[in-house]
């Protein structure tokens, strides 16, 4: 059925939102059929986002977990995340239906800067939605985003994270959607947002599957990368859900337990439940009503996943777990302190899956999607390592 992974996705939006989706489905499919764009594209991910992102074989951690650990390099992108694979897709698609303004929501800001920078590169006007609790935990996202002229509206209702930041994002677009196009940061939200996201994202799926048979000549045994919205993750599986024998891993945020409210576990914990225009593994209380979460990390602090995702878990082919809080903490600090590299706290939860569970992947060859870089995260390590 059009729009859905199985029974799951859909458009679950007000009546006056589905001739802007229909619109949008039909740019799409024009838009991948035409050469000049997709060459545009290309061209602005190789010569101004820096793809491809290297493969690095990480021997110090390797040799200390007994893993042969590769790292598919998407924190040394331009605008630090792989979201600006996303932003420059969409920017470009906006321009091919000549769409003069942007808005998006962000919750760890990666979105939001990705967004403001492609938006400034092709001199669109922007307007970024940010939850109040969001843009203090990381002060220097939101410092870039209004430097790149971006004006950033604070979310002060509702859970003041990225939950609340889609809806004000859905509101405005209900208000504008003329003039408008809402640039969705990751695969959720009504079709055809997650096809296009994961569109644009499969990139790094593609680059990984051929560095990883030219480095090593063969598939690697599995694949790790962490789940909010899932974006990244789905970005890498991509190149790799043929494969039967390359096992694939998701890790969601176990934040400090996996009790209600203490986690953003949505495909661990969660169930079937409709947000933001798509039906998906929700969390939920005992009357339906959706939960609070917590996460350590603000980009995988949302109550629901991708649509994709909940079809992948369903069907078996992604085994998904967590990482709690302390234990990406931990693996934020081993591979600083091994390989000098300064992960986002949404890819230590990926390492910190990995390392957790090392023996069931000892004498392996794993690649974990290191989906940004950390130093967006320096203002909520302030009271733990200095």
């Amino acid at each position: 059925m059009k729009g859905y992974y199985g029974q799951y996705g859909g458009q679950f939006v007000a009546e006056t939102l589905i001739p802007a989706l229909d619109e949008l489905e039909e740019a799409f499919k024009a838009f991948k059929k035409n050469k000049a764009a997709k060459e545009e594209l290309n061209r602005y991910l190789k010569d101004y986002a820096g793809r491809p992102t290297p493969l690095y074989l990480a021997k110090n951690l390797s040799n200390q977990l007994n893993i042969n650990i590769y790292l598919k390099r998407e924190d040394l992108l331009h605008s630090g995340a792989h979201k600006i694979n996303n932003t420059l897709g969409q920017i470009i698609l906006a321009k091919f239906m000549g769409k003069k303004r942007i808005i998006a929501e962000t919750g760890a800001g990666q979105h939001g800067v990705a967004t403001a920078t492609a938006a400034a590169l092709m001199g669109l006007e922007c307007v970024i939605y940010m939850g109040e609790k969001d843009a203090e935990r990381q002060r220097p996202n939101l410092l870039r985003m209004k430097l790149l002229g971006a004006e950033v509206r604070i979310v002060k209702k509702g859970s003041r994270t990225l939950k609340s930041a889609i809806n004000e994002a859905l509101r405005d677009w209900v208000k504008n959607i003329r003039t408008t196009h809402y640039l969705i940061g990751s695969v959720v939200g009504p079709y055809p947002f997650p096809q296009i996201v994961a569109y644009f994202q499969s990139v790094i799926g593609r680059e990984a599957r051929k560095q990883i048979l030219s480095k090593q000549k063969s598939l690697p045994d599995a694949v790790i990368a962490c789940v909010g919205g899932g974006s990244n993750a789905i970005g890498i599986f991509s190149g790799f859900l043929k494969d039967k024998t390359v096992k694939l891993y998701g890790v969601e945020a176990g934040g400090e337990g996996l009790e209600l409210g203490k986690h953003s576990a949505a495909l661990t914990k969660g169930r079937p439940g409709i947000m933001h225009g798509a039906l998906s593994y929700l969390l939920q209380d005992d009357d339906g009503q959706v939960s609070l979460v917590h996460s350590i990390s603000a980009g995988l602090d949302y109550p629901g996943v991708g649509p994709v995702h909940s079809f992948l878990k369903d069907s078996g082919r992604v085994k998904y777990g967590v990482c709690f809080d302390d234990e990406a903490l931990e693996a934020f600090k081993m591979l600083s302190q091994l390989e000098g590299i300064i992960p986002a706290l949404e890819s230590s939860h990926a390492l910190g899956y990995l390392i957790k569970n090392k023996e069931d992947f000892a004498r392996k060859t794993v690649i974990v999607n290191l989906s940004g870089r950390g130093d967006k995260d320096l203002p909520i390590l302030e009271g733990i390592y200095v």
